[in-house]
């Protein structure tokens, strides 16, 4: 099959690869050539422009960083609108605005096309090894179209209902996520001031209740001073703030993912280190 993907960051070339292992004919483009490399060597045809690719493959597929890099990619002027055409498929796996999902499906309903907003989570790992998670609104039909890939690409793939609401799923997701972070940055900062080891302390914790995915994988690469981004803090602070605008447009108050959003905000805004992995967050404590 031909798909088109737009956007080579640490998910997309995950995604990608494991596209081209099921023999998949795969174009690309990301904004930055050089980024690209991986994918392209192999296999992966790259081309100059959102417009050109969206001509190439009757599915594509976009994961780019932030709201606004969306927006261009599909109404740019040399976007994918420029060119759609009646039965194709857009498919955004962002994390991004549940609004701006919105009106990408109604675009491409008025050109007669299918759009879906897929945003996933299990990050540089699940992407790797095809075992992310799929949150899907939009299309039914698209979401059907799609149903042969997934497996492809993840362990699990669940459509939620209309434009956004893959979204909205995704910012659920988030609010879960940013639980578990600060969770486990303040048991390392306690476990650290208390004088315990600190490897004991994760292989029994996470051998209990308090056992999280977040735990299991970003606990050991803390131990190892690791902070390569498995997912850049700073595309989950974008995240975070997604989910306070839309929690308050749906007038509900989150403290505890408030208080995250600010400490996010302090290790990206004020340290400047959100191209790290959100692991970083224990940078706050541990300098």
């Amino acid at each position: 099959m031909k798909i088109g993907f737009i956007g080579t960051g640490v998910m997309g070339t995950g995604i990608i690869n494991n596209l081209l292992k099921h023999h998949h004919q795969v174009f690309v483009y990301n904004r930055t050539k050089a980024h690209a490399q991986e994918v392209i060597d192999h296999g992966a045809i790259w081309v100059d422009s959102p417009a050109q690719l969206t001509t190439q493959a009757p599915i594509v597929i976009t994961m780019v960083g932030f709201p606004q890099d969306v927006k261009e990619i599909y109404f740019g002027e040399n976007g994918i609108f420029t060119t759609l055409k009646a039965d194709q498929l857009v498919v955004d796996m962002t994390t991004s605005s549940p609004t701006l999902a919105e009106e990408i499906g109604h675009r491409a309903e008025e050109i007669g096309a299918l759009a879906l907003d897929a945003p996933v989570s299990g990050g540089d790992i699940g992407a790797k090894n095809a075992t992310l998670t799929v949150m899907a609104g939009g299309h039914q039909e698209a979401f059907k179209k799609m149903e042969p890939l997934f497996p492809e690409i993840s362990q699990a793939a669940n459509y939620f209902g209309d434009f956004g609401t893959g979204q909205h799923a995704k910012m659920a997701n988030q609010i879960m996520i940013a639980g578990t972070m600060t969770g486990l940055t303040e048991m390392l900062v306690y476990a650290k001031a208390a004088n315990l080891d600190l490897q004991k302390v994760l292989d029994t914790v996470s051998h209990g209740s308090a056992d999280n995915w977040s735990l299991d994988n970003y606990v050991p690469r803390i131990l190892k001073n690791d902070y390569t981004p498995g997912f850049f803090a700073k595309h989950f602070l974008k995240d975070l703030n997604i989910t306070l605008t839309e929690a308050k447009r749906m007038h509900i108050d989150l403290p505890a993912t408030r208080l995250a959003t600010q400490l996010y905000d302090n290790l990206v805004n004020a340290q400047g280190l959100g191209d790290d992995g959100t692991q970083a967050l224990i940078k706050l404590w541990w300098k």
